[in-house]
């Protein structure tokens, strides 16, 4: 009989995978009723739109500190009591909120907190993985970690939330508070990561983040991965940004379309997650990684071209293949090569880049196609792919010797 992946992969990760797994699940129901909640409070669109900027601020204002106290700290005790912490917030919201004395404040301060916590959680996790898991079966448990992430966040929550809410606006932020404490429980439970060998004298925070940063760009490979995925992340952001008005001015569709259409990202994410610890032992990380940006290119290049709704769902199931493969492809390589006592600072970096780059290109997508036409972000963003490509295709090589 066939041994399960868990299983294979030690009873330390499937706790740290069931902890992942719930929280998602927490997190999906709060970003489907948070939206609802803050509607039913404001009718005002800043103050609506304001919510999501509350639980993004964070990343922008706190990765790189973030990263530096997790490489100070207990890794796992900082998910524990920061996950404690969100579960208290939580339960504070939930009692306003069926008290009736929620207000937008309130709201936001509590969405800030998620969010700064969540600087703190997603990148002690991350760091905390490699203790948990040999360095080979890296890919195939940040594969399950995706897939729980897609599944839970992507297809089971996002409904969820919205029934819950329907039955009762303050159930949702209950149930994620439950959640919070459920993974916080898990997360106890796995054994101590080891202590490093080397002491080294502790400096300044700033001296720390500087090293964590000064490490990441003197490491060839690993520089080019974070700068490709900045860049292609502003590419991404800029011609997405857009894309509900993509949806109803080029291809036609309704809301339900719009709807269908995002399915289509879970969907494909949900296969990527699949097949990208196969692929990547299969054809090498070097052909993953530079089919990547050929993908990226055609991707773009295709949605700016095409005005059918079922084209653009095949092109977007394939981008969100991709999209899995590289994260899970990159994220082992770089828990792989970078040293346990710097994960959390060079992890946080990557978290800058990622939310960064997303957010500078929605800014500008959103200027590009109000100066022009709908589809000039995709122009763009695939002008800007095929450099990073020229740029990246060479010192990808080194991929294949980690």
């Amino acid at each position: 009989m066939r041994t399960p992946v868990s299983a294979r992969l030690g009873a330390d990760f499937t706790r740290l995978w069931t902890a992942a797994a719930v929280s998602n699940v927490g997190d999906g129901v709060t970003m489907a009723a948070g939206p609802l909640l803050v509607a039913s409070v404001t009718d005002d669109p800043a103050l609506v739109a304001g919510a999501v900027f509350a639980q993004q601020l964070p990343w922008l204002l706190f990765a790189l500190i973030s990263g530096a106290y997790v490489d100070r700290l207990d890794r796992r005790r900082v998910v524990v009591a920061v996950n404690l912490a969100r579960a208290v917030a939580l339960a504070a919201l939930t009692v306003t909120v069926a008290t009736d004395t929620v207000t937008v404040a309130v709201i936001y301060v509590v969405l800030f907190l998620l969010g700064t916590g969540e600087t703190l959680t997603d990148t002690a996790m991350g760091a905390l993985l490699p203790a948990v898991v040999t360095p080979d079966r890296l890919a195939s448990a940040n594969a399950r970690l995706y897939a729980s992430f897609t599944i839970g966040n992507q297809f089971v929550a996002k409904p969820l939330g919205a029934w819950l809410f329907v039955i009762s606006a303050a159930v949702p932020f209950g149930f994620d508070a439950l959640t919070f404490a459920i993974s916080a429980a898990l997360v106890a439970g796995i054994r101590r990561a080891p202590v490093l060998q080397e002491r080294r004298r502790r400096t300044s925070l700033r001296a720390e983040i500087a090293a964590g940063v000064r490490w990441l760009w003197r490491h060839r490979l690993l520089r080019i991965l974070a700068l490709s995925m900045g860049l292609s992340n502003i590419a991404f952001g800029a011609a997405f940004a857009v894309f509900v008005l993509y949806c109803r001015d080029r291809l036609g569709v309704s809301g339900v379309g719009y709807g269908f259409l995002l399915t289509a990202f879970a969907v494909g994410g949900l296969l990527g997650t699949a097949v990208a610890a196969k692929l990547t032992r299969v054809v090498g990380s070097v052909a993953v990684l530079r089919a990547g940006l050929i993908v990226e290119i055609v991707t773009h290049v295709s949605l700016a071209l095409t005005t059918k709704p079922w084209a653009a769902a095949v092109v977007l199931v394939v981008f969100s293949i991709h999209a899995m493969v590289w994260g899970v492809t990159v994220t082992s390589t770089r828990q792989r090569v970078v040293p346990p006592h710097l994960r959390g600072r060079v992890g946080s970096v990557y978290a800058l880049l990622d939310l960064g780059g997303a957010a500078l290109g929605s800014l500008l997508g959103g200027l590009f196609a109000s100066a022009w036409a709908i589809t000039t972000p995709f122009w763009i963003a695939a002008v800007v792919m095929v450099t990073i490509t020229a740029l990246a295709w060479r010192p990808l090589r080194a991929a294949g010797a980690v």
